[in-house]
């Protein structure tokens, strides 16, 4: 099916049946990553590339642009042309960049054109194999029986899986030590080493850890897809208030046309169907999401108000 809808796509682009015939913008679309090469938001936009080349008539290239929890890659976005042939494919800290550093290069809100939302991966509450609780309600009858006695890694400052742990520690009425990662992976190996005592990783750094017996896993943020996790309770069922999860989305700057927009727009949401693209997220839990541009804006204007609350019980805020 995804086959055949691709093809009357292109078929369109081509004959001009559409508006999707205004492809020759440019020769060349550029996704710009916030991240390293490798990390997920990498391989989401990599994963992507080929098929959206293919339905924009456009070579694809991925440039990555890593450092201030993806700040450099979305000034970098904001201030590109209006063409819609630069675009910004990030993440959650898109959203809570914007409460947590004292000010921005640019407005998150003013300075972009939502496009999709593309993927939403949940992430698993862990703890070292000695931890002395199995359950959400028994973690946190420890914690506040142990004030002070436990820790949290966080896998980065302003990371979805820091503000996990925020999340968690509000709803929770806790107050427990946070130590800050470069990254999700050392944390998980001082939690395996016992350095850790708890953390938040994301179900793609956990599915490996499942078998093992040096690492629990307490519960779930979010629902999951993968069947490996269908076992493991949702925080949710025990502190009610409690979700987080890690989104992944793509922008243009704003000031695009609209016909550029909705042409976009489609083959973003074609291209996430593509088996290649889905085939990232089958087994690690993470599931492909896809929204249309208002929708999208809405979704990215609730996030924002929502991490402002959980960075300003963080008490951080960065330069």
């Amino acid at each position: 099916m995804y086959r055949q809808l691709k093809k009357l796509f292109i078929s369109a682009c081509i004959s001009g049946a559409s508006l999707f015939a205004v492809s020759a913008h440019a020769d060349t679309l550029t996704l710009v990553v916030g991240a390293s090469p490798g990390g997920t938001t990498d391989l989401i936009a990599r994963g992507l590339s080929k098929d959206l080349g293919e339905l924009l008539d456009q070579t694809v290239i991925v440039e990555n642009k890593p450092g201030a929890g993806g700040n450099i890659a979305a000034n970098f976005v904001a201030r590109s042309k209006k063409d819609g042939n630069t675009l910004l494919v990030s993440f959650t800290s898109f959203s809570v960049n914007a409460s947590l550093y004292k000010s921005l290069p640019f407005d998150p809100l003013e300075d972009f054109t939502p496009i999709s939302l593309l993927a939403e991966v949940p992430s698993v509450l862990i703890a070292h194999e000695s931890f002395p609780a199995d359950t959400v309600q028994d973690v946190i009858d420890i914690l506040k029986e142990n004030p002070g006695k436990y820790s949290f890694g966080i896998g980065g400052i302003g990371s979805s899986l820091h503000m996990a742990t925020a999340n968690f520690m509000m709803q929770a009425d806790i107050d427990e030590l946070m130590v800050p990662y470069k990254g999700t992976a050392p944390a998980i190996q001082d939690l395996l080493g016992g350095e850790l005592d708890l953390m938040f990783a994301s179900t793609e750094n956990v599915t490996g850890l499942l078998d093992s017996d040096r690492v629990k896993v307490i519960g779930l943020t979010g629902e999951v897809s993968a069947p490996q996790f269908k076992e493991f309770p949702q925080i949710s069922d025990t502190l009610s208030e409690f979700s987080s999860k890690a989104w992944f989305g793509i922008f243009a700057p704003a000031g695009i046309s609209q016909e550029r927009l909705a042409e976009l727009t489609d083959a973003v949401h074609l291209a996430a169907e593509s088996p290649d693209y889905t085939k990232l997220f089958k087994d690690n839990g993470g599931m492909v999401v896809t929204l249309d541009p208002e929708d999208f804006e809405q979704y990215i204007i609730k996030d924002i108000d929502a991490y402002a609350e959980l960075v300003e019980f963080t008490g951080v805020q960065l330069d």
